[in-house]
C-alpha cells in the first residue's frame, strides 16, 4: 500500500493544483458524457453499458463461464454476477452447468439475447463516433490509443 505521504516532485505549489484540470476529474466528466450518449442510444432497449459489453463479449464468444466473461469485459465477480443475473431474468443469457466441471457454470446467450445483441451492435459505433465527435480524425486515434496504453 502507498503511503499517504505525498510526493514532492519540482516542488510545485499546491495553488497550482486545480481539481477541474486532473485526470480522475477529466476521466469521470469523460465518462459521463459517454453513458449519456449511450443512454441516448440504448435507453429504449433498457441496456447498460455493462451488460451491452457481456452481451456483445458472448456473442464473439459463443459461450464463456461467468468469471472468465467478468474478466474479459473487466468486471470483478460482484458485478459481472449482477449483470449476468439480470440478463438471465431478462431472457437474454442462458446458464448451464459445465460438463467437464460441475462446479462451473457456463453462459451464452438465448436467441432472443442473440437477435438483440445483433440489433444493438450497430448503436455501438454511433455511441463511439458520437463521443468522439469533437475530436478531428487523428484525435481521435490518439485519444483511443493512450486510453489503451494506460488502462
Amino acid at each position: 500500500m502507498k503511503s499517504l505521504k505525498p510526493r514532492v516532485e519540482n516542488d510545485r505549489p499546491i495553488d497550482d493544483y486545480v481539481v477541474q484540470d486532473q485526470i480522475g476529474h477529466l476521466l469521470r466528466r469523460a465518462h459521463q458524457r459517454a453513458s449519456s450518449i449511450f443512454q441516448s442510444y440504448m435507453g429504449h432497449v433498457q441496456i447498460t453499458p455493462t451488460q451491452f459489453a457481456a452481451l456483445t463479449k458472448l456473442r464473439d464468444e459463443g459461450e464463456l463461464s461467468q468469471n472468465h466473461l467478468g474478466r474479459l469485459t473487466a468486471m470483478d465477480p460482484a458485478t459481472i454476477q449482477g449483470v449476468t443475473r439480470r440478463l438471465i431474468d431478462r431472457g437474454l443469457v442462458q446458464i448451464r452447468p459445465d460438463e467437464t466441471d460441475r462446479r462451473r457454470m457456463l453462459l451464452r446467450l438465448t436467441e432472443a439475447g442473440l437477435e438483440l445483441t445483433e440489433d444493438i451492435i450497430p448503436y455501438g459505433f454511433d455511441i463511439t463516433d458520437d463521443t468522439l465527435e469533437p475530436l478531428t480524425e487523428d484525435e481521435q486515434e490518439l485519444f483511443l490509443a493512450l486510453l489503451k496504453k494506460i488502462s
